[in-house]
C-alpha cells in the first residue's frame, strides 16, 4: 500500500509542479461581463512571457508569485496585475475612452508682430519693422523674444503641476494596497523614499505606475529595516 501512494506522489509530482508555474484565467469585457475578449494580449513583464486570450477569453501564461503581468487590447485599458497567488483569475477590461481637453480662447496670446493682419482700415501694426538704411537695416523686436521664453517657462511649470497631479492620483496608498496587497503603517515611508520623480515620469511615455510599484517594493524590501524608515525632521530649536 505504501509503495502504492509513494508511485501515485512520483506521477502527480511532476503536474502539481506544472501547475504552480502557470497563471490561468479569462478575460471579459467590464461593460458586459458576460462577453469575453478574443486575441487581448497577457504578457509576463517580469520574464517577458507572452500569450494571447482564446475564442472563449481564456488564456494560460508562464508565471510565479511576485510576477507583474499586463492584460491588453486594443480599444480597452490595460490592466496590471501583481501576482500574490497563481489561482485562476477573471480580468475584465474597461474600454478606453479618449477625451479632447477644451481649449481656452481666454488664454491665447498673439504676437505682436501679427498686428494689422486682416486689417480692414489698413492701419499700421502697433509694432513694425523697419527697413529704414538710417537705422542699419532691420530692427528685431528682442522684447517678443523674451516674451517667448517667459511663455514657455510658463507651460514647463503647468506640466510639471500636472505630471505631480497625475504621479499622486497614481502612486498613493490606495493603488499600493490594489497592486502589492501592501498596507499599514509603513506604507507612507515606502510612498515617500519611492515616490516617481517629474523626470522620471517625462522620461518614460506613457509612464508604467504599475510596473514601477512593483518594482520600488522589491527595492524597498531588499533594504535593512532601519532604511525604511523616513528620517526623523530635526528639532526646532526653542527661541
Amino acid at each position: 500500500m505504501t509503495k502504492r501512494i509513494i508511485l501515485l506522489l512520483l506521477i502527480l509530482a511532476p503536474f502539481q509542479l506544472l501547475a504552480q508555474n502557470f497563471l490561468t484565467g479569462n478575460v471579459f469585457d467590464n461593460e458586459n461581463r458576460a462577453t469575453s475578449i478574443e486575441g487581448a494580449a497577457i504578457k509576463n513583464l517580469t520574464t517577458k512571457a507572452f500569450t494571447l486570450s482564446d475564442k472563449d477569453g481564456h488564456f494560460a501564461i508562464t508565471a510565479k508569485i511576485g510576477d507583474l503581468v499586463s492584460f491588453g487590447m486594443p480599444g480597452f485599458q490595460t490592466d496590471t496585475v501583481y501576482l500574490v497567488n497563481l489561482f485562476p483569475k477573471n480580468i475584465y477590461l474597461r474600454v478606453e475612452v479618449n477625451t479632447l481637453a477644451a481649449v481656452d480662447i481666454k488664454g491665447v496670446k498673439i504676437s505682436p508682430m501679427l498686428n494689422g493682419l486682416g486689417n480692414p482700415d489698413n492701419k499700421p501694426p502697433v509694432k513694425t519693422l523697419d527697413y529704414s538704411k538710417e537705422k542699419g537695416g532691420l530692427r528685431l523686436n528682442l522684447g517678443y523674444g523674451r516674451w517667448r521664453k517667459d511663455q514657455a517657462k510658463i507651460q514647463e511649470l503647468e506640466e510639471n503641476d500636472r505630471i505631480q497631479q497625475e504621479i499622486t492620483k497614481n502612486f498613493n496608498a490606495e493603488t499600493v494596497k490594489e497592486i502589492l496587497k501592501f498596507e499599514g503603517p509603513d506604507v507612507k515611508d515606502f510612498l515617500s523614499l519611492y515616490r516617481p520623480t517629474v523626470d522620471q515620469v517625462k522620461a518614460e511615455k506613457p509612464f508604467n505606475y504599475s510596473y514601477y510599484t512593483a518594482t520600488a517594493y522589491r527595492a524597498w524590501l531588499k533594504l535593512p529595516a532601519d532604511q525604511r524608515k523616513l528620517p526623523p525632521l530635526p528639532k526646532l530649536k526653542g527661541n
